[in-house]
């Protein structure tokens, strides 16, 4: 298929299914929290704005909810069909801590997700509650297991290795290991940031059309507080992360500069621009400011960043991948930012939900999150490469022993059943959406949904 091997079909087929899989749980860490909030305010106030919010969101947080659950079973199982090499290398280390994600974080959301999503009206406000809370809860706990196994990837440690399979010798290092901390935040951080974006995104379209309800309002004013507060402590961790990965994985970051060589007492460029260049080994068209990189990442003028020609051919990430991949993401960050202090200065002059430039804007940073997420584990995961577990073992050993054209048919099939089943999925959340929030959007005390979907409003369809 295209002129590529098996190996690289495998990777191509688990990019696709993740990249697909991660809006999702962006989605719905961000979603379940925001609920939390929305359903103490109604308890504490009995503003039926916050009420009908809670209704409307519980709806887009369920859709989500659901298509998560079916996209992360799928690329769970590639980890044994395509990838049985890193399974039987290191199985005795991911295995738990997935089975741990599963035993406290899915079984939390599962125990609680029905009696958050249709117990409104037949459990106590306090019950409910706690019901909403716990699920929110679930989500973070799924985060903290999925970044523990993925950082363990990127900076294993707590292991000995015995007859060629990883053995762990101490869970604590195994699960906290170097780089956890700071990719928790980072992706949980990220997750709010998205979840903030997408909803005042909604808002943006709804004041637009001239529904400039109190619910519509108060959402939009809530993302955009949200996005106030989190995309500045993004940025903050985001420079710890860095500084933690040139620690780590400095062929990550010379890539991600695109720097080369260091000529002997010359601080590092911040390139802005270019072309890295893997064949000549060079940034074509570069375009920096001197001495900048070395000032960010190493907060000083006269320290060197590693360069890519420091590190074996075999041993280099594709700095042409990573090198957008971060500036992409950086530059949404800064358009995060720059969208919160102007709605600060808009909110200042009582115009924050009649200016249509401003608003045009906050529609269109709608999936600035989500996209600046997956060029973030781009970033992330290419630049690990040509590791599959730094240092120990490379990607082309973790593969399985399928042929070009079985990895062809499947990635083929893929394709196609995830643009009908999540392209619908999409679709109706972006209806459900267009609808907005309603005065008297509440679930009814009589009849009992027989479905997930079914609590949605039947003004639907």
């Amino acid at each position: 298929m295209l002129g590529l091997d098996a190996f690289h079909l495998a990777r191509i087929q688990f990019a696709f299914t993740v990249s697909f899989h991660i809006i999702f749980p962006a989605i719905t860490i961000g979603l379940a929290s925001y609920l939390a909030v929305l359903e103490g305010l109604w308890l504490k106030k009995r503003n039926p704005v916050w009420r009908s919010l809670y209704q409307f969101w519980s709806k887009i947080f369920a859709i989500n909810f659901g298509m998560g659950v079916v996209s992360g079973l799928v690329m769970a199982y590639q980890f044994g069909t395509n990838w049985s090499g890193f399974s039987q290398f290191a199985g005795s280390i991911t295995g738990p801590l997935l089975t741990y994600e599963v035993l406290t974080a899915f079984f939390l959301e599962a125990g609680f997700l029905g009696v958050m999503l249709f117990g409104w009206n037949r459990v106590g406000p306090g019950l409910h509650f706690f019901a909403t809370c716990m699920v929110a809860l679930g989500t973070l706990f799924s985060t903290f297991w999925i970044l523990a196994s993925s950082s363990w990837m990127h900076t294993p440690q707590g292991f000995e290795i015995h007859n060629g399979q990883v053995v762990p010798v101490d869970w604590l290092a195994v699960i906290f290991n170097p780089s956890f901390p700071y990719r928790l935040l980072h992706m949980t951080v990220a997750a709010f940031l998205s979840s903030a974006l997408f909803v005042g995104a909604s808002a943006a379209w709804h004041l637009l059309r001239g529904n400039s309800t109190p619910a519509v309002r108060a959402m939009f004013s809530m993302a955009l507080w949200m996005t106030l507060i989190v995309a500045p402590v993004q940025a903050l961790i985001g420079d710890m992360h860095g500084l933690n990965t040139l620690e780590h994985q400095p062929a990550k970051i010379a890539a991600i500069e695109g720097h080369w060589e260091n000529p002997p007492g010359q601080p590092t460029p911040l390139l802005l621009a270019g072309w890295p260049d893997m064949e000549a080994e060079k940034t074509r068209f570069a375009l920096g400011i001197p001495a900048l990189g070395s000032l960010i990442l190493t907060h000083s003028l006269d320290k060197q960043v590693p360069a890519l020609k420091s590190f074996p051919p075999e041993d280099r990430p594709n700095a042409t991948i990573v090198f957008w991949s971060f500036r992409l993401m950086v530059g949404l960050g800064m358009l995060m930012i720059a969208l919160a202090v102007i709605a600060l200065w808009l909110r200042g002059r009582n115009r924050l939900y009649t200016n249509r430039a401003f608003l045009r804007f906050a529609l269109v940073m709608g999936p600035s999150g989500l996209v600046a997420i997956l060029a973030g584990w781009v970033t992330t995961e290419v630049g690990r490469q040509p590791w599959i577990i730094y240092g120990l073992q490379r990607t082309r050993d973790a593969v399985s022993a399928h042929g070009t054209l079985q990895m062809s048919i499947s990635l083929l099939c893929f394709i196609a059943v995830y643009a009908a089943v999540f392209g619908l999925g999409y679709a109706y959340m972006v209806r459900l959406i267009g609808k907005g929030p309603k005065d008297d959007d509440v679930v009814p005390a009589n009849g009992t949904p027989a479905r997930p979907l079914s609590a949605i409003s039947q003004e639907t369809n």
